[in-house]
């Protein structure tokens, strides 16, 4: 692993009723790694913690995605690859509509950029693209201990 962003949560998407989520955006490197080893990497994780598929954007205790891989090309420079296979397209066919994967990115990676629509983007931009309640719904997870409770870490109180 390269970098890993704060831990930001947001408000549930896709439409099915639930808590929030905790989100993180982690960059990672294995110059021998394909798109598909990363897919099932994120897949090994998400069985290792005990997720059960169920109901598309439902509740689930993890959900590892596969947002944007990169290669160095022979000049050095980072190339993004592209996939349309089952079960995965790079990059994220939905990554640029969603702040909660996006603010995450930009704190780790101020320079992102991902292709929408066949053309390379700032992340930066895209995010300045969405609606202000989207980016507003995406906060700073803050968490609070409690040495009392059986569950150390919940949120934060409102200041």
């Amino acid at each position: 692993m390269i970098a890993a962003s704060p831990i930001y949560e947001a408000d549930p998407w896709g439409g099915v009723e639930q808590g929030q989520f905790l989100n993180a955006v982690l960059i990672a490197d294995d110059p021998t790694c394909e798109p598909r080893e990363w897919l099932r990497r994120a897949q090994e994780f998400e069985r290792a913690a005990g997720r059960v598929r169920g109901q598309r954007w439902g509740p689930r205790n993890l959900d590892v995605d596969l947002i944007a891989c990169y290669q160095t090309s022979a000049t050095e420079a980072l190339v993004e690859v592209t996939a349309r296979e089952n079960h995965l397209t790079l990059p994220h066919p939905l990554a640029h509509l969603r702040a909660f994967v996006l603010i995450p990115w930009i704190a780790v990676d101020p320079t992102a950029q991902l292709t929408v629509a066949g053309c390379p983007r700032p992340v930066t931009r895209l995010l300045a693209e969405l609606e202000p309640a989207d980016r507003d719904s995406v906060r700073l997870f803050r968490p609070s201990f409690d040495l009392n409770s059986r569950h150390p870490v919940s949120r934060a109180p409102e200041s």
